[in-house]
């Protein structure tokens, strides 16, 4: 809204022009216009009480080429101020209490009013995660994921939970009013009833069935898209996101970035930063960034996710029958799981970890990251520690999760740290390893299955696993002291030395904790939620900004993390290194790198072989499979992948051999 609009009484003559073209008031004293206003742009149409009106002076665009005069024709009007240009069409039964801004289109509407007091979705409780209660999150516009986590799930400090609650009821009271808004550039085309709903700005509404208690954040740069037949009550979409083709949403948030529709229903969630969601239906679901479901018959409930994606079918109980349905699940970022994978919960899997099959027992393996779960017939889980590490689907999420953030806007309320090998999945390998070490020294080899949590595992699987986790520490921490040492070693031995060096501002935690998609040092979180429970901080922005101030300062805690670990697990000293142990860290990278890399460019090459050709060459012979099979899939030597692979094997060696050749000359 222009803030600078001057409005005046109507004239005599305005009046009886209006009144010629089949419009009335109740009270046209009440009646107010800018100057410049044009009577003959304002037909058919009924004045209730107060309503100011801007100057109609110019034309909006449409979906086609054509464009539209602004202006107002075939509605009723109460209790509402209207900026320049809009145009209001064919409104059914009326618009109410509303300010409208500049520019904004509403055309072929039933009902759009606000009631009194209206907190338009903010203030709605939802019961996320345990579909029983007790975990409630309280809506409101700048909702952000690590908020939410906190709110959520550390409810075993009463004092965060009591402040952080008392801080969003005062947001929220500032919202409330008897006016609802629709900002500039809006456009709201063949709706049936919008109540109590707040509309932001470049925001498109367009055929949706019904819209009640919510908001719909937009602007010009991150606009967001409410579409056809869509369903929404006690709601907040953010920026940049679009709901749409039948969805249905009840006291839900959407994020930034997210995609939903195709008749996807949600009630009692929350979806963060480019989440996807199409034909299922979700509950009591807290999903992460990047939380991903494509499928029918997919239900997703009363479970914590990020960086997911749910195969077809898959299906979660929180219900024993007994108490009612108060059992949670917890899927660690990257987890899979693949069709019709059914969990019992509770549960909580390891991040980056796959999960096959019906399982009807539940089972622990959170810290186990890198694994892969699967079913027997009987529903008992079996479980492959570290078997994921190397595999191309991990590789791949790691490359295209930053590519595919839809969040355009400037403010990115979200914090996200990308890093699948980081302090938090590497500090879970050394203990998911010293644990398997210790089954294995403790075991009879007389036994042919251990149990660890509720899952199985085969005997001989407790080496092999301490060999996957061993290949995925040892990649992480020489790449990363590599990277130093590339870096810094043409400044000179002293540069180079302090640039192994932690700074003093950085925070060492031996655990790393995964809130909501961002990823810190424990120690860093419980200073964050002790200042917030004394008043330190002493609102949500502030919050805001000592969370992005941890966000800022990943790089420094990464590496303290990685000195500190290097002299635990080798016993080196990274601030004080000589030129040899220099040239046996150089030697340790690559081996350990170029086995990863083999290992992925193995796991790649399975995609080629002759099982993956079944259904191939149809009708053909052995040679025409082979034919067919190539010319839809490519060969392995010409996949791009492959080759970013071999080429980023390549410069790792070219690499390690300059810096090789600079130690040398120190």
């Amino acid at each position: 809204m222009t803030e600078t609009i001057i409005y005046r009484k109507l004239t005599e003559e305005e009046i009886q022009r209006l009144e010629s073209q089949g419009c009335s008031a109740l009270d046209w004293g009440r009646v107010e216009v800018e100057e410049g206003f044009r009577p003959v742009r304002v037909r058919n149409t009924h004045f209730a009480g107060t309503v100011k009106i801007g100057r109609h002076s110019g034309a909006l665009p449409t979906d086609s080429e054509t464009e539209k005069i602004s202006g107002i024709f075939n509605a009723y009007l109460s209790e509402c101020t209207i900026g320049r240009d809009v145009r209001i069409a064919n409104v059914g039964v009326h618009i109410a209490n509303y300010d409208i801004g500049d520019r904004v289109v509403i055309e072929n509407i039933g009902l759009l009013d606000t009631t009194d007091n209206a907190g338009f979705g903010n203030g709605v409780k939802i019961k996320v995660l345990n579909e029983g209660g007790g975990r409630e999150v309280i809506l409101f516009d700048e909702l952000n994921a690590q908020l939410a986590y906190m709110l959520c799930l550390h409810r075993y400090r009463p004092k965060l939970i009591e402040t952080l609650q008392e801080m969003i009821r005062k947001s929220t009271e500032e919202v409330r009013n008897s006016r609802g808004q629709i900002l500039a550039g809006a456009t709201i085309r063949t709706t049936k009833e919008i109540i109590d709903v707040r509309v932001g700005e470049a925001s498109r509404i367009d055929g949706a069935t019904v819209l009640e208690n919510g908001t719909i954040l937009s602007s010009t740069e991150a606009p967001t898209t409410v579409g056809k037949d869509v369903i929404a009550r006690d709601f907040i979409i953010a920026e940049s996101t679009s709901v749409t083709d039948g969805a249905i949403l009840e006291k839900t948030y959407i994020g930034q970035g997210c995609q939903i529709g195709k008749q996807f229903s949600a009630e009692n969630c929350l979806f963060f930063a480019n989440a996807e969601a199409f034909h299922g239906e979700a509950c009591s679901v807290f999903a992460g960034p990047y939380t991903v479901t494509h499928h029918k018959s997919t239900l997703l409930i009363a479970g914590l996710f990020s960086f997911y994606n749910a195969g077809s079918g898959t299906n979660q109980s929180n219900h024993m029958y007994k108490l009612g349905p108060v059992h949670e699940g917890r899927l660690a970022r990257g987890c899979k799981t693949g069709s019709f994978s059914y969990t019992m919960w509770p549960c909580s899997v390891g991040p980056f970890s796959v999960v096959l099959g019906k399982h009807t027992g539940t089972f622990d393996t959170s810290g186990y990251p890198f694994s892969h779960h699967e079913a027997n017939a009987a529903g008992k889980t079996y479980l492959i520690p570290g078997f994921n590490i190397a595999t191309v689907g991990t590789v791949r999420d790691g490359a295209k999760w930053p590519k595919r953030d839809r969040r355009l806007g400037r403010v990115k309320r979200d914090l996200i740290s990308f890093d699948i090998f980081s302090p938090y999945t590497v500090g879970k390998m050394i203990e998911a390893s010293g644990s398997l070490k210790r089954l294995q020294e403790s075991t009879s080899k007389e036994v042919e299955e251990v149990y660890i949590n509720g899952a199985l595992l085969k005997r001989l699987l407790l080496r092999t696993g301490q060999k996957f986790y061993r290949t995925g520490i040892e990649t992480y921490l020489w790449e990363k002291v590599f990277t130093r040492i590339e870096s810094s070693i043409d400044s000179g031995w002293d540069k180079m030395q302090r640039a192994l060096s932690a700074k003093s501002s950085a925070v060492y935690s031996h655990q790393w904790v995964d809130i909501a998609g961002q990823l810190m040092p424990k120690q860093r979180l419980q200073d964050l939620e002790h200042d917030i429970e004394t008043g330190k901080i002493a609102t949500i922005q502030e919050i805001y900004q000592q969370i992005q101030l941890i966000y800022d300062a990943y790089e420094d805690d990464e590496w303290i993390w990685v000195k500190n670990t290097c002299t635990e697990m080798w016993d080196i000293d990274l601030s004080d290194l000589t030129k040899d142990t220099l040239l046996q860290i150089t030697d340790s990278y690559l081996k350990v790198k170029e086995k990863f890399l083999k290992l992925v460019i193995a796991d790649a090459e399975k995609e080629y072989g002759t099982p993956s050709q079944t259904g191939f060459g149809q009708d053909g012979s052995d040679e025409e499979v082979s034919a067919d099979f190539t010319a839809v899939r490519g060969t392995y030597e010409q996949n791009s992948f492959v080759q970013e692979i071999r080429e980023t094997l390549e410069n790792t060696r070219r690499c390690v051999e300059e810096v090789k050749k600079k130690v040398e000359k120190l």
